[in-house]
């Protein structure tokens, strides 16, 4: 989408949703019951108000004649239509900035017991992963090939840890410079917008100094997509084994991943 498109569809969906939005919701029962009204939704000066900026800019905003709007003030404009995470969500990604609130929305250590459910009703390995790529949660498949990782052994969670820190990593993983080269590309690609969190700062210091082909592959700016495929291990107790990884993203939890890996046909673990 070129840039006026993306004005102009920022614009429709603000005028739209301010439409729809009666006074009462926003916070303005008296303009509700103060006579008869052309609209049942806000006007562009009621707007222009509860947002704290001109009526000529908001105008402006919604006609798409604007060359940017700052994330504090599409942040306002989220908050007087009362926009719910998946509508605010949309706001933000048709303007193309990153919501200045977004790691407000809830605990994120506090997973919902039916996500916790279907980690653990699955018969292949399954893992829960936060932003961070630290496992939150697995089942025992899980735990049983990842022996180092996800077993009562291990003292660090995070999965860039187990592969480049852990000598169980190495042993398991077939391919493992290859395999461990992607998994930065791929972590790289998925915390593009967290490279400047202190969390991802230290994490990527500690591995840099502890690893030297984790501090090569990091300098070398590759970027892929984590989009699942074969994996194959060599576990101690089970043998050689195959996997197609299939990864989800968890609806209203944007900061979890679901890895779970299927096994090909003939391996039983």
């Amino acid at each position: 989408m070129d840039n006026q498109l993306a004005r102009r569809a920022l614009g429709e969906f603000i005028k739209t949703q301010r439409e729809q939005t009666p006074p009462s919701q926003a916070g303005l029962p008296h303009l509700a019951l103060g006579g008869r009204r052309r609209t049942p939704g806000l006007r562009r000066e009621e707007m222009a108000q509860l947002c704290g900026i001109s009526v000529t800019w908001y105008t402006w905003i919604e006609q798409g004649r604007t060359d940017s709007v700052s994330p504090q003030a599409l942040s306002r404009i989220a908050e007087a239509l009362h926009l719910p995470r998946a509508k605010r969500a949309y706001l933000f990604e048709l303007a193309g900035k990153k919501d200045p609130v977004l790691p407000e929305h809830g605990d994120e250590s506090v997973i919902a017991p039916e996500i916790l459910e279907v980690v653990r009703n699955f018969r292949a390995p399954a893992y829960l992963m936060d932003r961070y790529w630290n496992a939150v949660a697995w089942n025992p498949a899980a735990r049983k090939l990842f022996a180092g990782w996800l077993d009562t052994r291990a003292g660090n969670r995070n999965l860039l840890h187990f592969m480049f820190c852990t000598e169980e990593a190495q042993t398991l993983t077939v391919d493992w410079e290859q395999r461990a080269r992607r998994v930065v590309a791929e972590f790289r690609a998925d915390c593009a917008a967290l490279l400047d969190d202190p969390q991802v700062a230290g994490l990527v210091e500690e591995l840099s100094a502890r690893n030297a082909l984790f501090k090569r592959a990091w300098r070398l700016q590759d970027v892929v997509e984590r989009e699942g495929g074969e994996r194959r291990f060599r576990h101690p107790q089970l043998g050689e084994l195959r996997y197609r990884q299939v990864n989800f993203r968890v609806a209203n939890r944007p900061d979890l991943k679901l890895v779970t890996l299927m096994p090909d046909a003939g391996d039983d673990a």
